[in-house]
């Protein structure tokens, strides 16, 4: 087994990591991703917007319904793809090649195991946890047809796809993850009006919606199969023969960035758990609009999203091998980089609230609640994203109980709190204010946290030079 490769393409790779200019780095292992990201985010849009064709809010509200279990399959990704492609990235950095090996190949396995055990819950408990998420009568049928093919029948390749390319873009293959992500995506587009306007009848829309999530997302796990069993020969990765055995420490380091990786993303679906609930109170209108807001604000955030985990392996490396100077300039170009899109997209969203929202749906009622709603929640983007990317630099550099420190400020103790306390004041208003209020307020509290975490770990290699 070669556990050491040593070619050209290596070379390439730790260039990247160690040599090339910040921006150049930063663009090859960002720009695939954010591509990637964007095209995920057309796919989930497309979804609504096709269903929005039939202007019928109660497919709109179903589709929304079960993100929320959708999220919970990407939270899985995030714990065994955030977690081992962080740690596997680090070990790199020290030249620990066998283990970061065993890390790629554990963090494959334990995703197909637990995604499986997910699937098997949620066929079990299908009706229970639909209602739980907050179906009615009129959206229940639509949320289990959903729910079949996307989540019981689909969540291994889901979850494989979602994993298998954080691995790979650690490993210095963001192309091929960009590329990935992307055929998933893209498939996905062009499958929906397939099987929503031509080959099922009508009235089975959401179904067909789901079907092509289904087979998108097989076709994506299978390119990835194929560009493992491509890169074997030169590379760290490869499709695993067995579940590996990991040294304790790097378990604990796994799970201390794994673990707070996936609460990040329960712990945010928990929040669009709440707003759904409070928001079906007033009716499964608001509940539409509540959903294409929810898919909108996405593209900004996709966007940054892209740009945090094309930094993350970069900013690892370099904390590694104790290259500090490196590690602020990719994370300081990151942070305006993110902070200008953010601020681009949150200034179209509140000209154009109305334009976009009607591009989804042609119900009255929905476009005016959508309006008022997005007007107030674009207002919260560039904070947003200042919280995400400074939760991203905390699992780069093993930061793991910060990074679910940060979590726990921004959902429990200010996110969940704000939509309770403000729909009881306001109402619906409150309601959609409480995401702009609480991120702002986080945002200030993460940058804190920030400058006391990189302050600890430059701390002892600022004073081993200045003694020098």
């Amino acid at each position: 087994m070669n556990t050491k490769p040593n070619t050209k393409n290596q070379n390439d790779k730790k260039a990247v990591f160690e040599t090339m200019p910040v921006p150049k780095a930063l663009t090859i292992m960002a720009l695939p991703t954010v591509i990637s990201q964007v095209i995920v985010l057309a796919y989930n849009i497309s979804d609504t917007w096709f269903i929005g064709r039939t202007d019928n809010p109660y497919m709109i509200g179903a589709a929304s319904l079960v993100l929320a279990l959708f999220l919970s399959m990407a939270a899985l990704s995030n714990l065994f793809g955030v977690g081992g492609g962080s740690l596997m990235v680090r070990l790199m950095g020290r030249g620990d090649i066998e283990e970061a090996r065993k890390t790629a190949s554990y963090s494959i396995t334990m995703s197909t195991i637990f995604a499986l055990g997910f699937s098997l819950i949620c066929l079990v408990l299908m009706d229970p946890i639909l209602r739980l998420l907050g179906a009615s009568d009129n959206t229940l049928e639509y949320s289990r047809q959903y729910l079949l093919f996307t989540v019981v029948i689909g969540g291994l390749p889901t979850v494989l796809s979602l994993t298998m390319p954080m691995i790979l873009r650690n490993a210095g293959y963001a192309r091929e993850a960009g590329i990935g992500v992307s055929i998933g995506g893209l498939l996905n587009i062009a499958l929906d009006p397939i099987f929503m306007f031509v080959i099922l009848p009508d009235g089975f829309q959401v179904l067909g919606a789901a079907l092509a999530t289904l087979i998108s997302n097989i076709i994506s796990m299978l390119y990835f199969i194929v560009v493992y069993l491509r890169i074997k020969d030169k590379s760290i990765l490869q499709l695993p023969k067995r579940l590996e055995k990991l040294r304790p420490d790097s378990l604990k380091s796994f799970y201390s960035v794994g673990i707070p990786a996936a609460i990040i993303l329960l712990l945010f679906n928990s929040v669009n758990i709440v707003t759904n609930r409070l928001t079906v109170s007033y009716g499964d209108i608001p509940l539409a609009s509540v959903g294409i807001v929810m898919k909108v604000e996405r593209l900004p955030i996709n966007i940054g999203l892209g740009v945090c985990l094309g930094m993350v392996p970069l900013v690892a490396y370099s904390f590694a091998k104790k290259d500090f100077r490196r590690m602020d300039s990719i994370f300081s170009t990151a942070r305006i980089t993110i902070l200008a899109v953010a601020i681009l997209s949150m200034a179209a969203s509140f000209i154009f609230a109305e334009p976009i929202v009607n591009a989804f749906i042609n119900d009255p009622e929905t476009i005016r609640l959508g309006t008022e709603f997005l007007k107030a929640r674009c207002l919260a983007m560039p904070f947003m994203i200042i919280g995400f990317q400074i939760v991203n630099f905390m699992q780069a550099v093993n930061q793991g109980k910060t990074s679910f420190l940060l979590t726990i400020i921004r959902h429990v103790l200010l996110n969940i709190p704000a939509l309770i306390i403000m729909n009881m004041i306001w109402g619906i208003t409150g309601l959609i204010w409480a995401q702009t209020v609480s991120d702002i307020i986080n945002a200030v509290i993460a940058c804190i946290i920030y400058y006391r975490v990189h302050k600890s770990i430059t701390a002892p290699q600022a004073e081993i030079s200045r003694k020098e």
